[in-house]
C-alpha cells in the first residue's frame, strides 16, 4: 500500500456529537489513513468508538491507526501509531504482525527517524511545524527537516501540527507525503465541508 495523501486524525472534543457523521464524511472526501486518538480513559467507548471507525474503514479501503493504544490495536487487528514516551517499536512489530502500519513519533530529530526505521515503523511522523491547537505546547519544527529526511530515509514520511489548506503545499514541496490534519479538516460547519475540505487537500497531491 502506497502511504500519500491525507491523514486524517481524530478529536474526541472537536467531534462530539457528530463523531461518525464527520468521519464518514472525511472518509467520502478520500483519507489515506485514519488515526483513532482519544486520550480520556473510557476504556469501553474507546474500543465501542474504534470497532465502528473499524467497520466504516474496511467499506472505504483505509486503513485504521490507533494513537498510542497498542493493546486496543492489537484486539482490533489494525495499526498504531507511537510517540517516543510509548517504548520502542519492536514489541509492537512483533505483536502486531509485518503487515500493520505503525507510525512513530520523531518531532524534529532525524536519529529518531533513523531509529524507527531500524525498528520496523511504516512511516514516521515530524511536527509540529506550525501553531497547533491539538497540542499547543509543542515546539516549532523547520521545514528543512523534511527535506533532510527526505534525503536520508526510504519510508514515507508524515508532517503534523497546525497543517492548513494554505500552508500545506509547502510541507509537499520539501519532501512530505502524508498530511495528518485535525482542526482544518474536522473544525467544520457541516458534514458536506468536512468532505469539501478532505477533497481539497487530495488535490493538492495531485498538483505536487
Amino acid at each position: 500500500m502506497k502511504l500519500r495523501g491525507l491523514y486524517a486524525i481524530t478529536d474526541s472534543k472537536l467531534l462530539a456529537g457528530r463523531f461518525l457523521d464527520y468521519v464518514k464524511a472525511a472518509l467520502d472526501g478520500g483519507v489515506v489513513l485514519l488515526q483513532y486518538r482519544d486520550k480520556t480513559s473510557d476504556e469501553a467507548r474507546r474500543l465501542r468508538e474504534a470497532e465502528a471507525l473499524r467497520k466504516l474503514c474496511e467499506s472505504y479501503k483505509t486503513q485504521l491507526i490507533i494513537n498510542d493504544d497498542l493493546e486496543l490495536a492489537a484486539k482490533l487487528g489494525v495499526g498504531v501509531h507511537l510517540g517516543q514516551t510509548d517504548g520502542p517499536l519492536t514489541p509492537a512489530r512483533a505483536l502486531l504482525g509485518r503487515n500493520a502500519i505503525i507510525g512513530s513519533t520523531c518531532h524534529g530529530k532525524l536519529p529518531l527517524a533513523e531509529q524507527a526505521a531500524k525498528e520496523g515503523a511504516s512511516y514516521v511522523a515530524f511536527g509540529a511545524f506550525f501553531d497547533s491547537s491539538t497540542k499547543p505546547d509543542a515546539g516549532l519544527v523547520s521545514l528543512d527537516t523534511l527535506s533532510q529526511a527526505r534525503a536520508q530515509l526510504k519510508l514515507p514520511i508524515c508532517a503534523i501540527g497546525g497543517i492548513t489548506l494554505d500552508n500545506a503545499p509547502l510541507l509537499l514541496e520539501q519532501g512530505a507525503d502524508l498530511l495528518a490534519v485535525v482542526n482544518a479538516l474536522f473544525g467544520a460547519e457541516t458534514a458536506q465541508d468536512v468532505t469539501r475540505r478532505a477533497r481539497a487537500f487530495n488535490a493538492l497531491f495531485e498538483s505536487a
